[in-house]
């Protein structure tokens, strides 16, 4: 069984929602997350989101843009993220998605990033700017090494699309919560709980929520409904002004951790 179909297994008994944060990978820089991704995991986080640092995030707003800028400056891309998970898979167990867009995908690679990603530890690969319907190539080559191919739906996803876009997903399904780019914003969309009752009714995948989950009255919102929460801009916000980023990493999220554990 596979690190993520365990992790949800294991929630739904304890009636509870996954904190998933979402790190840029290069920012801040990698000595620092080998320690802030332990950090996280003891505050709270039951898996991680790890970003490929790319020139054209077309899915992020400003503020992961920023992040994006600052780790490719500092001459980070996809074999620095894969040797970042070797290293920090001696110390958390806990499921881990590398989310990147097609591009550095395609040019290390699809069949050496599948195989080397499972050697080093990762458990999926979410692809933000591949169409589950084009991602044959991709699911071919992460099947057999046991990869889960995670793809995306957004509340303007029709029912034909979200069941397209559920038959080439496994490990969870990741429901964007509003029509447009990451960001934090001051309130949950109401466009989440709805996106995922359709995506309940077309599939058992374990259904994700990310885009604009800012505070922990936002997970704890969201955890009514969903299967689990990315945080990663209102984390980013914070990071980028830290003077020490793993303690004001862990301050942010272990309220976030708590409002999921505490229940509706």
């Amino acid at each position: 069984m596979s690190r993520f179909s365990a992790l949800f297994q294991r929630l739904r008994r304890e009636g509870r929602a996954a904190l998933m944060p979402f790190l840029e990978v290069g920012d801040p820089d990698l000595q620092t997350l080998e320690r802030l991704i332990p950090a996280v995991v003891e505050a709270g986080a039951d898996a991680l989101e790890l970003g490929v640092p790319f020139s054209d995030p077309i899915a992020d707003g400003p503020t992961m843009q920023r992040a994006a800028y600052r780790a490719l400056q500092r001459g980070v891309r996809l074999q620095e993220v894969l040797e970042l998970v070797r290293r920090v898979r001696r110390a958390v167990d806990v499921p881990i998605a590398v989310m990147s867009y097609a591009n550095p995908l395609y040019r290390y690679g699809i069949e050496r990033f599948t195989g080397e990603a499972r050697e080093v530890g990762v458990d999926g690969l979410i692809a933000a700017d591949i169409p589950a319907d084009e991602g044959e190539p991709l699911i071919r080559a992460a099947r057999p090494v046991g990869l889960e191919t995670i793809f995306l739906v957004a509340p303007t996803s029709t029912e034909a699309r979200l069941r397209t876009v559920a038959a080439a997903t496994t490990g969870f399904l990741y429901c964007v919560s509003v029509t447009g780019v990451t960001g934090a914003r001051e309130q949950l969309s109401e466009e989440a709980e709805e996106l995922v009752r359709r995506v309940r009714r077309v599939t058992d995948l374990p259904a994700v929520v990310g885009f604009g989950i800012a505070t922990p009255e936002h997970a704890r919102a969201a955890a009514r409904f969903s299967d689990g929460v990315i945080v990663a801009s209102a984390l980013y916000q914070v990071l980028e002004t830290a003077r020490d980023p793993v303690a004001a990493a862990v301050d942010f999220l272990r309220p976030f951790a708590q409002a999921l554990r505490s229940g509706p």
